[in-house]
């Protein structure tokens, strides 16, 4: 906190335009096991200091920026020689001007979870997980932490906020009588939903037994395929990022507001800002900015209704009430989970890899573990990959009514894209 207004007070003395200064304390517990035995833990508190610095050209067409991390441990000395070198810095840059965000209220207060809750949560789902002779964990590791962050900037703005962090690290090992495989798995929150996470180890457990069993993918056309794990979520990432000020600005994006995004005889997505949503590590009630987060529609039914991002590229297209989301939600599709996986079709459940192009909407992914359902019959399958484009998916897309939340994303639980290429593995 020392370190926090000495900056303060040697900003406002120096020749910088406009500054913003973001110190980020965090606060928690680490537990390693090995099986179910706690191989060792500590306790943890480190912090650090972010500086941005503005500084405008002489003419006042350009306004560039720079931006230092210190440690905690930074020399009150050494405050102006960093300060002068980022000034220098920033006056190299040269982006159109705009003003920072100003006051609009503090944050308001809320409870810390007790960590000891937390990692107790955490500890009584892994202990409830159903392990067999072939099939169970191998290791984990449990990181509990409660975050306090203090932001302030040169138009007056001075909050801090607090929120929980967690994240569970865990190693999965599933065997028969000649092969072994393993399966890692992270997962992201504020707090434990100790229910879904004992769900997702013990669907874990059983992807790494159907993964002995799996035989290789074969040469299929003409099938949808489904998504029903995490990789789903960068399917709706493609909405996301074009809704993105940065994007739109430099006509990365063609999505316009009011203006639909494709026609369909399919489910259209509609994408929400949520200023909360249960166990995200992510409900601030302002973004790194010092924007209010808010509930907000952002795409309804395929149609964009308002942008989110950065306060420059905000001001740029002259967007004011802009921020950067934290939380967000795709609203339910029109099936049902039995309704979706009617018919011939591949569920992916594991990738190697899977992504989709932002800008081009292209699809990528390599098949570690699918199941392929072909005139009322199951194979387990590996290998071979997918692709397409996303876009020429929109027109008939299927999303599920029922949804599921990864972090600070709530998504439909199972998604069908019917316009993807499937390449089996050439024998």
């Amino acid at each position: 906190m020392m370190l926090f207004d000495a900056f303060v007070n040697e900003l406002g003395r120096s020749s910088a335009d406009a500054w913003e200064l973001t110190e980020r304390t965090t606060s928690g517990w680490e537990f390693y096991f090995v099986r179910h035995e706690l191989d060792q833990n500590r306790a943890k508190e480190v912090g650090e200091l972010t500086v941005k610095v503005f500084k405008r050209s002489e003419d006042g067409q350009y306004m560039g920026n720079a931006t230092a991390v210190l440690p905690p441990t930074t020399d009150e000395a050494e405050i102006s020689q960093v300060i002068e070198k980022l000034i220098y810095q920033a006056s190299l840059v040269k982006n159109k001007p705009y003003d920072l965000v100003g006051p609009s209220g503090n944050p308001v207060s809320a409870d810390l979870p007790d960590l000891y809750n937390v990692a107790k949560d955490y500890l009584d789902a892994m202990n409830s997980v159903q392990e067999t002779k072939t099939e169970d964990i191998n290791s984990y590791e449990i990181f509990c932490s409660n975050i306090t962050v203090h932001f302030a900037n040169s138009c007056g703005v001075d909050i801090v906020q607090s929120f929980p962090v967690s994240m569970a690290e865990v190693v999965v090992n599933a065997r028969d009588a000649g092969h072994e495989i393993e399966l890692y798995r992270m997962y992201n929150a504020g707090t434990c939903d100790g229910d879904q996470l004992r769900k997702n180890i013990q669907r874990t457990m059983e992807f790494g037994r159907d993964r002995l069993k799996a035989e290789p993918t074969p040469e299929v056309s003409g099938i949808p395929v489904l998504l029903s794990t995490s990789d789903a979520v960068q399917v709706y990432y493609y909405f996301l990022d074009n809704l993105d000020v940065s994007y739109v600005y430099r006509h990365l994006s063609s999505f316009e507001l009011g203006k639909e995004i494709a026609v369909s005889t399919g489910d259209r997505v509609t994408v929400r800002s949520r200023k909360e949503l249960l166990n995200s590590s992510c409900n601030l009630q302002f973004d790194p900015e010092g924007s209010p987060v808010r509930d907000l529609v952002l795409m309804e039914q395929g149609v964009p209704k308002a942008f989110h991002g950065s306060r420059m590229f905000s001001s740029y297209l002259g967007l004011e009430g802009s921020f950067q989301v934290q939380n967000w939600e795709v609203s339910g599709g029109s099936c049902s989970e039995e309704e979706i996986r009617q018919g011939d079709h591949l569920e992916i459940v594991e990738f190697s890899d899977f992504q989709v192009d932002p800008l081009t909407g292209d699809i990528f992914g390599e098949v570690r573990l699918g199941y392929l359902h072909l005139n009322g019959e199951v194979w387990i399958v590996t290998g071979g990959s997918v692709s397409g484009d996303l876009k020429e998916n929109l027109s008939d897309l299927r999303m599920t009514r029922e949804q599921v939340q990864y972090n600070n994303v709530m998504i439909p639980a199972v998604t069908r894209l019917s316009h993807v290429s499937i390449a089996g593995v050439k024998q």
